[in-house]
């Protein structure tokens, strides 16, 4: 309770900057209930006193903004430099072997699931530019996970209003597998809308599969006969 009424101190003398600058803060590493904030938020917005498309727009803003500030410190930096200054950006060896760890499983997902895992969210960015992702692929991933995290956090007080606090924790608690079955629906439903381009593209490429051995087979044939005559 006195964290929400902190939260809501700031947001009254301050307004819709604390969500911009308070999210960017958190993704640098920086210790800010982000999560918390945004349903909060979500809630004032339910009440009438704050605009939910704007709080989109701004957490949305704050959130992709910090994620693609650490990007280029980790890809500019590179690893020896979080190494030895990670301590002031709260980046601790463990967190960033959790954080290798969790990229070895997931791969380039992770960047988009990341902002449902604790302690992983704020090291994501870091990590995709110390191994160099290209910027598009990890703005493709980073964006639009962005967008799923702010609109699902901000949706919990704006739908639920007083019971936000009792949906939060649940949501919360279970917040990766929500996201991992968010990202299975979303590749099911690209197969679906694509399908027709993914079935020519495996068709040509069982079709060539033939073609390439016939190639290779006459190759041989004329080394050997090459090789006959010499």
């Amino acid at each position: 309770m006195e964290m929400l009424k902190w939260i809501q101190e700031l947001f009254a003398s301050y307004g819709y900057s604390v969500l911009f600058f308070g999210l960017l803060l958190e993704f640098i590493a920086l210790p800010f209930p982000g999560e918390t904030t945004m349903a909060f938020a979500g809630f004032l917005s339910y009440t009438g006193r704050l605009d939910f498309f704007t709080l989109v727009i701004v957490a949305f803003a704050g959130t992709t903004v910090g994620m693609t500030i650490t990007y280029f410190i980790g890809l500019r930096a590179g690893l020896p430099f979080i190494q030895r200054y990670g301590k002031w950006f709260m980046f601790s060896p463990a967190k960033l072997e959790k954080t290798q760890r969790w990229f070895e499983r997931y791969g380039s997902v992770l960047i988009s699931i990341g902002y449902f895992v604790p302690g992983v969210r704020h090291f994501t960015g870091y990590f995709a530019g110390i191994i160099s992702l290209p910027f598009r692929k990890f703005a493709m991933y980073a964006y639009g996970g962005a967008l799923f995290w702010v609109l699902l956090f901000l949706g919990i007080g704006k739908i639920f209003g007083p019971q936000w606090m009792g949906i939060f924790h649940l949501i919360e608690t279970y917040a990766l597998w929500i996201a991992l079955f968010a990202a299975a629906i979303a590749a099911l439903i690209v197969m679906y809308r694509y399908r027709n381009a993914i079935l020519l593209r495996l068709s040509r490429r069982k079709s060539a599969a033939p073609l390439e051995t016939k190639v290779k087979v006459k190759v041989k044939v004329k080394v050997k006969e090459t090789s006959k005559s010499r």
